[in-house]
């Protein structure tokens, strides 16, 4: 087989790293549309996936051990000392684990993870937070700590980008907490020549996610986004580590961290914070923080539900707006939810109740920012569809729960008290419910304000008095 000279062009890759002499389309090695990226190689390469020094490195002979005789070790969790992150994580940061956080540049990263090394600091007595920079200076930083309040008591600071460095300070003050923002910034010479390419970051993410499974510690990576909001770089940089956090925010400038995957807990939870001049901050409130506060009616198009976000229940606004087609097709516009979800929806009332959607382009937007995948948001979607199509706006306290099925009947919904529960003590007296229960979960039939309905064309006479 051929090779290319030293010096040329090489196309790699972005998700998995496959190398090419020529652009392709298509990667052969992952399948991913318009992944290569031409790139300068100095030494002779072979296309096909490029080996890593780590994977060449001689290594003591493998022996395998049996299941059985494998020690069981209880899980220990570093507590970060910010409760919604802690919340995410499952409780705190398992020791020996690595977690990776991908957020836009400017969100809040860094901000964040100082201050949990100064917690996790100030609550281990005589133990190490190790804070590496590859993007500040020390003077940043030290600005950053000092405008926050931060306490810098036991924080180690190393700015650097080179891991044979990292880890030879790694090895002498055996800190309890590593903090590398961001992995991106990452060179070893052990791994190429051209800092930022897909070989450098997974060697250099899997030398310290190996240091750190041999240490009772625990370590953070920062990482860019894409515009797309995926992490920049190979798609096995989220294979090698524990946890991987997304870190977004909204128009309102509040935060959302949640779990894409969790090695040692749930990836339901959902942290909300809002950034203020002492950093970030946990909302205090967070069940009501994603209803909008009106003085009068609702407009039209507009539902209220609540939703489980993890072990937190939220009442969340959703708002509709349908406006007549401009072309032949018709096109609905949402991100926040499902756009098939609502495509579902709006045939289900166009078949069941006779409001033609067909002909009109739809616009779906949840106040807050969240988004919503509860099957239980069914019936507040199709009902602020309805008032969108027909300018009949809903009653300001009243709240819908339900899944919706092709036939226009509402299902049951898990967990049904607890969303009962949070609507009610935030002020929502009529709340429309799936006739059936679910799992011996059915509110008392004595219970006020409760509405039992069986399907869409009964729930929309009860809450706007006829079907139009």
């Amino acid at each position: 087989m051929a090779k290319k000279k030293a010096g040329g062009r090489v196309f790699r890759c972005s998700s998995c790293g496959y190398s090419q002499p020529k652009w392709l389309g298509r990667c052969p090695g992952c399948g991913e549309w318009n992944t290569f990226e031409e790139q300068f190689q100095e030494a002779d390469f072979t296309p096909g996936f490029a080996s890593s020094a780590a994977a060449v490195r001689q290594t003591d002979e493998a022996h395998p051990i049996p299941l059985e005789q494998v020690e069981v070790h209880d899980t220990v969790r570093i507590t970060t000392g910010i409760s919604e992150f802690d919340r995410v994580l499952g409780g705190g940061a398992v020791k020996r684990s690595a977690v990776l956080i991908g957020g836009e540049p400017g969100i809040g990263k860094s901000t964040l993870l100082l201050q949990a090394a100064a917690a996790a600091a100030a609550g281990a007595a005589g133990q190490r937070t190790l804070y590496v920079s590859g993007e500040e200076s020390a003077g940043q930083i030290r600005g950053r700590a000092d405008r926050l309040g931060i306490p810098l008591k036991n924080i180690e600071l190393l700015c650097t980008n080179s891991v044979e460095n990292i880890e030879k300070v790694l090895n002498n003050i055996n800190p309890l907490v590593v903090i590398i923002d961001s992995v991106q910034t990452l060179f070893s010479p052990q791994a190429g020549t051209i800092p930022g390419t897909i070989n450098q970051l997974k060697y250099c993410a899997n030398e310290l996610v190996q240091w750190v499974k041999e240490r009772d510690a625990a370590l953070f990576l920062t990482a860019h986004v894409t515009k797309e909001g995926i992490i920049a770089g190979p798609k096995v940089l989220e294979h090698m580590v524990d946890t991987v956090i997304s870190f977004e925010r909204n128009e309102d400038d509040v935060r959302f961290l949640r779990a894409l995957k969790n090695r040692f807990g749930s990836v339901d939870e959902l942290g909300i914070f809002r950034m203020d001049e002492k950093g970030l901050a946990a909302v205090q409130d967070p069940a009501a923080l994603f209803i909008i506060q009106r003085q009068g009616e609702l407009p039209a198009g507009s539902a209220t539900v609540p939703v489980f976000e993890g072990s937190r229940v939220f009442m969340v606004e959703i708002q509709a707006l349908t406006v007549p087609a401009k072309g032949t097709m018709t096109r609905v516009f949402s991100d926040k939810i499902d756009s098939a979800r609502v495509s579902r929806v709006a045939a289900v009332l166009e078949k069941r109740i006779g409001l033609r959607f067909s002909d009109q382009d739809i616009y779906i937007n949840v106040a807050g920012g969240i988004r919503l995948r509860e099957p239980a948001i069914d019936l507040a979607l199709a009902l602020a569809l309805y008032s969108a199509r027909t300018d009949i706006p809903a009653h300001k306290n009243e709240a819908f729960i339900g899944e919706l099925s092709l036939a226009g009947e509402i299902r049951p919904v898990r967990r049904l008290k607890p969303l009962i529960k949070t609507a009610q003590s935030l002020g929502f007296t009529q709340l429309y419910v799936p006739a059936a229960a679910g799992d011996g979960d059915d509110p008392e039939p004595a219970m006020q304000g409760i509405s039992r309905v069986e399907n869409l064309a009964e729930t929309i006479k009860h809450a706007f008095g006829s079907v139009k």
